[in-house]
């Protein structure tokens, strides 16, 4: 896509950003009444994510050429989600503890959603199921997790075949990447009236009266999401990836932008693909490998609200939790984390893991459900941000 293309697109989905906030909160019923649009525009990206994910991953691992040159690079993207999602984390633990927004607080409680308090997921569970047994059914249940397994064992073992062979599935599998690139490239053109439609039905829905309650925990949520987003997160593209954060930032406006409205790492994914190779100049074999794990397994902003909220929900609760019990939350947000995608009230369900590793009522989640939407949006776009930034990061560590 011309470069003209992405500047009117970054401006476009902005304004309709903006429109849908004002649409939502002054024109409910009506902003309500075009949110189907924006369900649309949803389909259209969930269309395409499990054959992208599978077809990029593959041709992904398959350029790097060897198991050796695989291997170099995955304990690159692994080590960069491990130190980004605890880094992310310690920053929300040691806020919530200097500004101890749920002290003394009186909130009324809401119901928790019944799926959450009779849930057994646990962080057992969730490595368990990481390795699939039909990956067909895998594909037809959006079991993230496991078609990446899948991609990335097909990437491997084309990686050992030789001659024709070779040639002829390396053909197959970036011929599929190459279509649904294609594809993706028109669905993005729907975006500003899909992320309108999103953003005004999330607003009406929700009203802007939820937020006043818990305005201390959104600020707490926010400037540690902010820290990571706007600090962390630019000291590495800065300081290990020699790029300018600022310039890097803006390749990926309209995936970010996105991430936002649509409060979804996955449905994102096929946007934040094409700006990393189209604007950002990330090679295809980087950005095909890192951005579909990240999407799945790399939750800098989930993990961090995931830790806040567990001693949020604690002192609301006059619970004090020891060094020892943080550090079990710390751990669990990160675990929790990995499963988190492609499940319904993602957030709700993995922080029901984290309240029951330090024995906290899970009934507490009642107290923040009402914004946990808009907060939703706001760590996913940390999520993305965080993708993004890896690319760069693991890039930069191969020479590029």
């Amino acid at each position: 896509m011309a470069k003209g293309f992405w500047r009117v697109l970054h401006w476009q989905i902005f304004a309709a950003m903006v429109l849908g906030l004002v649409s939502g909160a002054l024109w409910p019923e009506a902003t309500l009444a075009l949110g189907f649009f924006g369900d649309i525009f949803l389909k259209l990206l969930k269309l395409i994510i499990i054959p992208l994910i599978t077809f990029s991953l593959a041709a992904g691992v398959a350029s790097i050429g060897n198991l050796r040159g695989v291997g170099r690079i995955g304990a690159k993207t692994f080590f960069y989600y491990l130190f980004t999602n605890a880094t992310a984390v310690v920053i929300g633990l040691v806020l919530v503890n200097l500004l101890q927004p749920g002290k003394g607080v009186s909130l009324p409680l809401k119901e928790a959603p019944q799926s959450v308090l009779e849930g057994k997921t646990s962080v057992a569970e969730i490595l368990m199921g990481i390795v699939p047994d039909n990956p067909v059914a895998a594909m037809a249940s959006s079991n993230y997790l496991q078609v990446i397994v899948f991609a990335l064992a097909v990437g491997v073992f084309l990686t050992l075949l030789e001659g024709e062979r070779r040639r002829v599935w390396m053909d197959f599998v970036q011929g599929g990447f190459e279509l649904f690139m294609k594809m993706t490239s028109a669905i993005i053109r729907l975006a500003p009236i899909g992320v309108f439609a999103l953003l005004g039905r999330t607003i009406a829905q929700v009203g802007l009266g939820v937020l006043a309650p818990l305005a201390w925990y959104l600020a707490t949520v926010a400037a540690a999401l902010a820290l990571q987003a706007v600090v962390v997160l630019p000291l590495l593209v800065w300081g290990v990836a020699r790029r300018a954060p600022g310039a890097y930032a803006r390749a990926f406006a309209p995936a970010l932008l996105t991430a936002f409205s649509t409060a979804s790492s996955n449905a994102t994914l096929p946007l934040s693909m094409t700006c990393a190779t189209q604007r950002a100049g990330i090679s295809p074999p980087i950005a095909t490998f890192v951005l579909p794990l990240g999407a799945t397994i790399n939750m800098n902003g989930t993990a961090l609200y995931e830790a806040v909220a567990a001693l949020f929900i604690a002192q609301v609760y006059s619970i004090q939790l020891s060094i020892t019990q943080q550090l079990i939350v710390l751990l669990t947000a990160m675990l929790a984390g990995v499963g988190s995608a492609g499940i319904p009230m993602a957030g709700l369900v993995m922080m029901a893991i984290v309240l029951r590793s330090v024995g906290l009522p899970l009934e507490g989640i009642g107290y923040i459900i009402g914004v946990d939407r808009i907060l939703d949006m706001a760590r996913t776009t940390v999520n993305v941000w965080g993708d993004m930034v890896g690319c760069a990061v693991v890039e930069r560590s191969e020479g590029g």
